[in-house]
């Protein structure tokens, strides 16, 4: 039942509507939306995340999610009855919190449900994700444009769901296990075990005569219920300083690898950069179209762009090639794309063509991050692969942070909307530039390499 309760969860969750955004549009000033209040949000996220990655897993995850819960609640509420400028600002603390906490629900499902199912539960949340915000995108649409419903109200629906997905969480079981702080140890070092294969995600048996690839640990055994019964099994509970030292030894393991390494920089720095388009994007709109002198689509578009997204990522799962040659090069051209696409929305006062742009920018975007996940994750153990998405995602935060200060924030420049983008298209193109100078000279060593061997094979024989 745990699978189901998460997908009712997730389905509540992003039930949540687009509406904050216009909503704070509609009470103040543009240049306040974007230089004083949303700029909150982006540092209460980077300042909460480390904290509550340590806290989810000392914490065995469902407390953190009943966290996320409340802390969504919090800011419905408050955008549904505050006032003033300060008391918004607090409303994006309470924001950044909500989406700080979001690495404590995706992290729940693995924790009480068995190996073998990993791939089927990430399916299923995954999926109710994807209809949570298809749901929301157009019911809200609907509801505004043919209804004829007050964004209030809307936020009332959105607090009403966030409210369910609260109750909900309540009825989840509490792990006894998590990936750090509390192990579970046999003192029988022959009890049968079971590993993770992360090229398919299936369950293979461990045995002393299997080679195996490089990046796997012990650590990432996970012992199956009912199997070893011979064995005096019991919990283990790690201090805070080896899990620190454990943690940093695998940072500087798993980032060794040039591989790695490409994929996660790229990560991180296209993500900030879709971080800051998707948040700015719907004040970009209301600066080319008014929502008050015209009608607007801006769930609509939500809502085309998580379907198209999600096709693109069907079809990307069915390509071979060889990403370990052309990934950099493909990476370039599409980032290149990427910047195009957020150019032509920031140039170009049109509505229709803003909104076809960002449909353009999240397909892509979101094509290529499950290139990159599939990449970063095949070589990876289960505890590496949560490390290095969280270490990936800080990262973009960081940077995302440092952007919106020099950029975006009051204290700093304080640019228009207008620029910003500009400015986020650039960041694209500079993206796009660095990866297809580094792809050409990979692909050169590759064939340098190549030729290299088809010369020694000759004098070999």
């Amino acid at each position: 039942c745990e699978p189901g309760l998460c997908v009712c969860l997730s389905v509540c969750l992003c039930f949540v509507g687009n509406t904050r955004v216009l909503a704070l549009t509609a009470a103040f000033s543009l240049p306040q939306v974007f230089n004083e209040i949303f700029p909150v949000w982006t540092y209460s996220y980077l300042a909460l995340l480390f904290p509550v990655f340590l806290a989810t897993d000392y914490l065995r995850y469902k407390p953190v999610v009943l966290l996320q819960g409340l802390s969504l609640i919090v800011t419905w509420f408050m955008l549904l009855y505050a006032q003033g400028l300060r008391a918004i600002q607090f409303l994006e603390f309470f924001y950044g919190m909500g989406t700080a906490t979001d690495i404590a629900y995706y992290s729940y499902i693995y924790s009480v449900v068995d190996i073998n199912l990993y791939q089927k539960v990430t399916s299923y949340c995954r999926s109710a994700t994807l209809v949570g915000y298809t749901v929301g995108s157009v019911s809200g649409q609907v509801l505004v444009s043919v209804a004829g419903w007050s964004l209030f109200s809307l936020n009332v629906i959105s607090l009403t769901s966030i409210s369910i997905a609260f109750g909900t969480a309540w009825f989840l079981p509490m792990p006894q296990k998590s990936l750090f702080f509390h192990h579970l140890t046999s003192q029988r070092l022959g009890c049968e075990m079971k590993v993770m294969d992360c090229k398919n995600g299936a369950a293979v048996q461990d045995h002393p005569d299997v080679q195996r690839a490089p990046g796997w640990e012990d650590e990432t055994k996970v012992p199956l219920n009912g199997e070893g019964h011979h064995s005096a099994e019991k919990w283990q509970k790690v201090d805070i300083v080896k899990v620190l030292k454990d943690l940093w030894r695998d940072f500087l393991q798993c980032y060794s690898s040039r591989t790695m390494l490409c994929w996660s920089v790229w990560w991180a720095l296209s993500t900030c950069g879709y971080f800051q388009v998707i948040n700015y994007a719907q004040g970009l709109w209301e600066m080319v179209l008014p929502s008050h002198s015209a009608d607007i689509y801006n769930g609509a578009v939500e809502a085309a762009s998580t379907l198209l997204g999600a096709v693109a990522v069907v079809v990307v799962g069915h390509i071979k090639t060889s990403w370990a040659m052309w990934g950099e090069v493909a990476l370039a051209l599409f980032s290149f794309l990427i910047a195009a696409a957020v150019y032509v929305m920031d140039t170009v006062r049109n509505i229709w063509v803003c909104y076809a742009s960002y449909v353009i920018f999240r397909i892509i975007y979101m094509m290529l991050i499950t290139i990159a996940t599939f990449q970063i994750a095949t070589n990876l153990s289960v505890e590496r692969y949560a490390l290095v998405f969280g270490v990936n995602t800080f990262i973009a935060l960081a940077l995302q942070t440092l952007l919106t200060v020099i950029v975006v924030d009051a204290s700093g420049l304080g640019l228009d909307i207008f620029t910003q983008f500009m400015i986020y298209a650039s960041y694209f193109a500079a993206i796009s530039l660095v990866f297809l100078v580094s792809g050409i000279c990979n692909i050169v060593r590759a064939y340098r390499r190549q030729e290299q061997v088809q010369s020694r094979s000759p004098e070999s024989q």
